[in-house]
């Protein structure tokens, strides 16, 4: 059988890439699909970007990715733009909004968020209804619908099974005889319900995470498939010390999140 790492939402913490990747190797595993974000929030989005290019088999477009490496840019370039440089960030700004495979007879589409936009919120977890992003906030038989955005139309097949990112949690949902799953953060963990910095059982939500699915790649026969989520820890003291040493702006939201998995939204 095969198995396929999905990774998602790196930015920029090269410590806690480099710690799911060792992990990988020592899973003997395939291949590895990212699906996007490797910038902003974290110190080392150049690292990251060359890691990636140089490990994974597949690299999507993420919407922090999109908002700072797309080519014409009216402000004043962010700080993480300063940092890849341009050949990175054209790299990234190239990069491809969507992919699928068959494993095991299942039909696997990735996207970053949704197959409409790069920012779309699905979270079976939580309702973003009374924040600022509600807007975002869709349903689930959205993410199954063919689209321009990632260049499909009426006569493509439907996906079986939908892999995305974005919301920074890990999760695997049954919906109409389909499955969604989310890989979670690399490098930025998320628990949509944590509000006390104080609360020790934080710790478990800040590991870095990555979903593993195994199965026959490639095939279209119905076979045996799986999804196993994945938690690392990894040196977070060395990703806080490099963001109070940096002058990236709003640093002490990002380091906040780091060591507590609360989020940042409204």
């Amino acid at each position: 059988m095969d198995k396929i790492a999905i990774i998602s939402d790196i930015h920029g913490n090269i410590t806690a890439l480099n710690a799911v990747l060792n992990d990988i190797k020592k899973r003997r595993i395939n291949k590895i699909f990212c699906l996007g974000d490797c910038v902003t929030k974290c110190t080392h989005p150049d690292l990251v970007i060359d890691k990636v290019r140089e490990t994974c088999d597949v690299i999507l477009l993420g919407n922090c990715d999109y908002a700072i490496c797309k080519p014409l840019l009216k402000s004043k370039k962010p700080w993480s733009r300063n940092i890849i440089g341009e050949e990175r960030a054209k790299f990234i700004a190239s990069l491809p909004i969507s992919y699928e495979f068959y494993m095991s007879g299942h039909l696997i589409r990735l996207f970053h968020a949704s197959p409409y936009r790069l920012d779309e919120i699905f979270n079976p977890m939580f309702s973003n209804k009374n924040s600022e992003r509600s807007h975002l906030e869709i349903q689930a038989d959205r993410l199954f619908e063919n689209t321009k955005f990632i260049n499909k139309n009426e006569n493509d097949p439907i996906p079986d099974i939908i892999g995305f990112g974005h919301i920074h949690t890990p999760c695997l949902v049954r919906y109409k005889n389909k499955t969604i799953f989310n890989p979670g953060s690399v490098g930025v963990p998320v628990e949509m319900y944590n509000n006390d910095i104080e609360d020790k059982t934080n710790k478990f939500s800040t590991l870095a995470s990555y979903i593993i699915l195994e199965g026959y790649y490639g095939e279209t026969e119905l076979n045996s498939i799986s999804f196993n989520s994945v938690r690392i820890p990894y040196d977070i003291k060395k990703e806080v010390e490099d963001l109070k040493k940096s002058d990236m702006p709003d640093k002490e939201k990002i380091i906040r999140t780091l060591i507590s998995a609360i989020p940042n939204n409204p």
